[in-house]
């Protein structure tokens, strides 16, 4: 069962688009007119004004596309079923870490099927970890992500060509509430379906998930959290890892 069957439940209540996020992706994309969106998902940050093959093996996901959108082909990163060289550019957001023994194949089908860019919207799993949420009080996913998370680095090496590996901060309004974007938000530690519409707790067995919503509590109830962090209320974006990698033909 592809794993966001077990875990896609509500996803779209949560993980809306953010239109910073959809401009830098779009961007990327340069003028390409075909392209194909691997691990597409609910179809956040596909472009509208573009014919877009979209790939998602999760029944789940796939139904919480819009009307407006095309239905997902069921397919695997590893093994898309286009010809060489058949879109323009190829995108994939927040979705390779999922690709689980298939990455390197994944990230070398989207090389192969694209004329163009390579559009990947990923984390650095280094620079997440020193996030306050995994480095005070849940360790278990920053070494989960080190596990699973290829560096942006070895993306751009299975890419080849020109490559590019850009910061993108995370905005502290985002609508996007991916778990990134807990950064100035303690209080969505506590909120369940902020919780289940990331990865990251979702994959977390239910006595981590547990312990870790009733630290945060206990911290935010005695002050602790605000004294430690507090100032981070004030910023408007913070760089905890997310990364735009944009690669080229050579």
């Amino acid at each position: 069962m592809p794993r966001y069957d077990r875990i896609g439940q509500g996803y779209t209540r949560t993980r809306r688009e953010d239109p910073r996020f959809r401009a830098l992706i779009h961007a990327a994309l340069a003028d390409a007119r075909t392209v194909v969106n691997v691990g597409a998902g609910a179809g956040a940050y596909e472009p509208a004004d573009r014919h877009v093959i979209a790939v998602e093996p999760s029944d789940v996901m796939a139904a919480q596309r819009p009307r407006e959108l095309a239905p997902a082909i069921r397919a695997s990163a590893g093994n898309l079923p286009l010809r060489n060289r058949s879109v323009d550019a190829a995108m994939t957001v927040l979705s390779v870490h999922h690709w689980d023994e298939e990455q390197e194949a994944g990230v070398r089908e989207l090389r192969r099927v694209s004329r163009g860019p390579v559009v990947i919207l990923t984390y650095d799993p280094v620079v997440s970890a020193s996030m306050w949420l995994m480095a005070e009080y849940l360790p278990e996913v920053a070494e989960l992500d080190l596990r699973i998370f290829p560096p942006p680095q070895q993306l751009a090496n299975w890419l080849g060509g020109d490559v590019r590996i850009d910061e993108v901060p995370i905005p502290r309004d985002t609508p996007d509430w991916m778990l990134g974007s807990f950064w100035a938000h303690p209080e969505r530690v506590l909120d369940a379906d902020a919780r289940a519409a990331t990865s990251g707790f979702a994959r977390m067995p239910v006595e981590v998930v547990d312990r870790v919503v009733a630290e945060v509590s206990r911290d935010l109830m005695s002050g602790r959290w605000d004294e430690r962090h507090g100032h981070l209320r004030r910023l408007d974006a913070l760089d905890v890892g997310l990364r735009l990698v944009v690669a080229t033909p050579g």
